[in-house]
């Protein structure tokens, strides 16, 4: 890296970048480990090679060029973590169609928002995760509403009304249209868009984040090789395939480098993490603080053999100390990394190394990834010497190509230069190696979800008991942080909060629904009229600490 007096670095290195497509990447692998695992699903009970996982991917493409489907389109997918995610994420890359990751905890109302943003023709979906009924949820949503959408995929064993099987279509394959998938492959760039996911919008909707194949394939493949992966290791991941962590930092990171991906569950659970661990042989895990610290804490922990473990990654939120020094030593992961970025940049800009020390794993964000420029600006955006605090901004192959049908977010963020604003600030050392000390705007990050509290104020403010609502993050042991709300009635409104959360509960995210709600008369505010969030999260933090009065 190069270092400068300014909070400025750039990543250098000795392997160049690869311009290639997702799908050639994928050939490139079963050339080389055709006969290695690729994808192991223990829930599914599914073992395959390199080479059985790509003829799987080849059958679902050309079932989806029998379809129609054509390059460019855009297809939702919104499923828990499954082998049919994994062969959809290189069957539509391999066509030059646009995945559309969908948070599986979406409601109606963020569905029906994002498949219309990105005008989908078509749907991947499970049939049901934990409470939801996905096939239900869509159903209540109606096909008037859903104008552009001409397909849905149901990922099911038994037949559903109305609905294609995952495994139907890729029963329409055949040699005449596995030809044609390998015709479309030829045709595509590496900077075609392939990836829309949607980030929670400071302005009451989401943003669809339009990534490359470039960006992703060069990302995960860079985050693979600061854990020094090779075709000897098995990643868990128990992290959602929706997001950054599982399709490009997990998934993409294996296949380029030949290593096993092991997916433990269809969503976090400790104990099929150990299981996986223990059973597969993982060589590498990840996930964010809390699902370290619920695997530490799991009654099973101290009878299990984890000594396969080498390496990791730690993302997502800080990570404290106790628990590092427990993951590298309880947990054998002698060599975890820490990785920060945003789903924009493709997501990783920063990550520690190997062999840093316990101080810089727990302190920074680790240093500067290859060909990834950053700086930190003030207020005023001029650049600020290295230990200045500052906003941070990054630059370079991994910046997406903007926000989909949105070119008024997209300059908002990122600027004449190419430089991407994060809205974090931090504060760059000599080394070059980077702190986030906190949130230019005051984004919620709760167990690792990105919240933004604008969304759910303009959800409450459709509520005709609510005036008006400010929603702000307080700190809280398990999650990090948790949502709190401020809510002013209407005059002769009366409402209790569990009202408020269950007009919440069928139509957004539940980890975007409010855990701590107040009726309040006003809001405290500056002279000129600008509300103080701040005041109003410390007044609640020193509520929730206070120790509760023993009843008498």
């Amino acid at each position: 890296m190069t270092a400068t007096a300014q909070s400025y670095v750039c990543g250098v290195s000795d392997t160049p970048l690869i311009y290639q497509t997702i799908g050639r990447a994928l050939d490139e692998a079963v050339r080389r480990f055709g006969d290695r695992p690729a994808l192991i699903v223990r829930r599914q009970n599914l073992r395959m090679t390199y080479a059985a996982f790509a003829s799987a991917v080849d059958d679902f493409a050309a079932g989806l060029v029998a379809l129609g489907l054509q390059t460019g389109d855009r297809i939702g997918i919104w499923s828990p973590n499954n082998a049919e995610w994994v062969i959809a994420q290189f069957a539509t890359a391999r066509l030059g169609l646009i995945l559309v990751n969908i948070n599986p905890a979406y409601r109606t109302s963020e569905l029906e928002y994002v498949l219309n943003k990105v005008g989908a023709r078509a749907l991947i979906l499970a049939r049901s995760f934990k409470t939801s009924d996905y096939v239900g949820m869509l159903g209540s949503i109606g096909a008037h509403k859903l104008p552009q959408l001409e397909q849905a995929i149901v990922i099911s064993d038994a037949p559903v009304e109305g609905y294609r099987r995952f495994a139907d279509i890729s029963a329409l394959a055949t040699p005449a249209l596995r030809e044609r998938v390998r015709e479309i492959g030829d045709t595509l760039s590496p900077d075609d868009p392939v990836n829309i996911q949607f980030t929670s919008g400071t302005t009451g909707f989401p943003k669809g984040a339009t990534l490359t194949h470039s960006n992703i394939l060069n990302n995960g493949r860079f985050v693979g090789a600061r854990q020094r992966f090779t075709e000897d290791d098995r990643l868990c991941i128990p992290v959602p395939l929706y997001h950054c962590f599982g399709m490009v930092m997990a998934v993409l990171a294996c296949v380029t480098h030949g290593a096993a991906m092991v997916f433990p569950d269809e969503a976090f659970d400790p104990a099929s993490v150990l299981d996986a661990i223990e059973q597969e042989r993982c060589t590498a895990l990840y996930g964010v603080p809390t699902m370290f610290i619920a695997e530490l804490d799991h009654p099973s922990f101290k009878g299990r053999d984890l000594s396969s473990l080498r390496t990791g990654v730690m993302a997502g939120a800080p990570c404290p100390e106790a628990v590092m020094r427990r993951v590298i030593s309880d947990m054998h992961m002698r060599d975890v990394t820490i990785c920060y970025g945003m789903t924009e940049t493709s997501p990783v800009s920063f990550q520690s190394l190997p062999d840093d020390d316990l101080e810089k794993r727990v302190s920074t964000v680790g240093a500067i990834h290859p060909y990834v420029e950053v700086k930190i600006i003030d207020a005023e955006g001029r650049i600020t010497p290295r230990g200045t605090q500052g906003e941070l901004l990054t630059r370079g192959y991994s910046v997406m190509r903007g926000y989909w049908g949105d070119a008024e977010k997209t300059r908002e963020s990122i600027d004449e230069g190419g430089w991407m604003h994060t809205g974090d600030l931090a504060v760059m050392g000599d080394d070059g190696y980077c702190r986030i000390t906190g949130r230019v705007k005051d984004m919620i990050i709760r167990g690792g979800e990105n919240v933004y509290p604008r969304e759910i104020e303009e959800f409450l403010y459709t509520h005709p008991a609510v005036m008006d609502v400010q929603v702000f993050g307080v700190p809280d042991e398990k999650y990090g942080e948790e949502v709190c709300a401020w809510i002013r009635l209407h005059d002769g409104a009366a409402i209790v909060d569990e009202e408020i959360r269950a007009f919440c509960k069928s139509r957004i995210a539940h980890y975007k629904v409010p855990r701590y709600i107040r009726f309040v008369g006003e809001f405290p505010m500056t002279v000129t009229g600008k509300i103080q969030k701040f005041v109003m999260r410390d007044a609640m933090t020193k509520e929730l600490s206070a120790p509760k009065a023993s009843a008498g």
